[in-house]
């Protein structure tokens, strides 16, 4: 089997899974760094395949996490292959660490790194360590952030982390959104914004159904697109991501907010321009100008 680009691994995670993945025609691969709009992703790409705002499961089993090593990859491969129907697989990893089938959509989503960044802070808070350690073997149980946020937040900023060891740091959001934009022009690879979809989901569900040449009759389109925000999958987040295997506190917590500028609101003016010079290192500026849409 071929080696990929880079392997990413973390206490949860292995992309080595991806070695030998079984693609067919049309599938659809979703790959976005935590926190950054996975769920919603993931949502608005099955509604479209099913063409209807019930699911036929829980999306977190018809869209598994093939990474995650919480469950042996067997398991999620033969899941996968048992769907009849065009499929959506999620994945954190980069796109230089999975292998790029020309018969896949690979869709990165992309979201304001200090929203990102919040969003994780709380994430980590709901998460059972404990049982994350049973279901990987991890050594031991991987800490949860101790400080307040906005000390949490300084740090998180001024990591000089290796950016494929630690994804989740900010120099690992930047790798990844980085080698993204690099194939951007590529005719399998799109890129989506989270503030685009905030502020247009209709219009954003309608230029995805056309890349991944979907036809959805409309008449159907409003029960759709009111399927895929925010305040629907909150209200059903226990039937959309079925925790059968209890890795969170509250599964309700996992939809918080959904919104944007809560990363800036913690910063002061002399903050945000250390965050700005300190990713003008880490990505070109035509990445950050169209990631960056609050004022300089």
């Amino acid at each position: 089997m071929p080696e990929l680009p880079h392997r990413y691994v973390s206490s949860d995670e292995d992309s080595g899974r991806w070695i030998g993945f079984p693609f067919r025609s049309g599938d659809i691969v979703v790959s976005t760094r935590s926190k950054s709009g996975t769920t919603w992703m993931q949502m608005i790409c099955a509604v479209l395949v099913h063409g209807a705002p019930e699911l036929p499961g829980p999306l977190s089993e018809l869209s598994p996490w093939l990474d995650q090593t919480t469950k042996s990859r067997d398991e999620v491969v033969a899941e996968l292959e048992a769907q009849p129907h065009r499929r959506v697989i999620k994945t954190h990893t980069p796109l230089d660490g999975i292998p790029l089938d020309p018969r896949a959509t690979y869709i990165v989503m992309a979201r304001h790194p200090l929203d990102m960044a919040v969003s994780l802070y709380h994430q980590s808070l709901n998460i059972d360590r404990e049982r994350m350690q049973e279901l990987t073997g991890a050594a031991e149980p991987e800490s949860a952030p101790t400080e307040p946020l906005r000390e949490w937040l300084l740090t998180w900023i001024s990591s000089r982390a290796d950016p494929r060891e630690v994804m989740d740091s900010l120099p690992g959001v930047m790798w990844h959104l980085s080698d993204a934009w690099s194939r951007r022009h590529e005719p399998n690879i799109v890129l989506c914004h989270y503030d685009e979809l905030s502020a247009d989901l209709d219009g954003q569900m309608r230029r995805l159904a056309d890349v991944l040449g979907v036809s959805v009759p409309d008449d159907r389109w409003p029960d759709l697109v009111r399927a895929a925000t925010f305040e629907s999958m909150k209200g059903r987040a226990d039937r959309l991501l079925a925790d059968r295997l209890g890795v969170f506190k509250d599964i309700g917590a996992f939809f918080r907010q959904g919104r944007s500028g809560s990363g800036r609101e913690q910063l002061t003016d002399e903050e945000i321009a250390a965050y700005r010079d300190r990713t003008a290192q880490l990505a070109p500026s035509d990445l950050l100008a169209w990631l960056h849409r609050d004022p300089a």
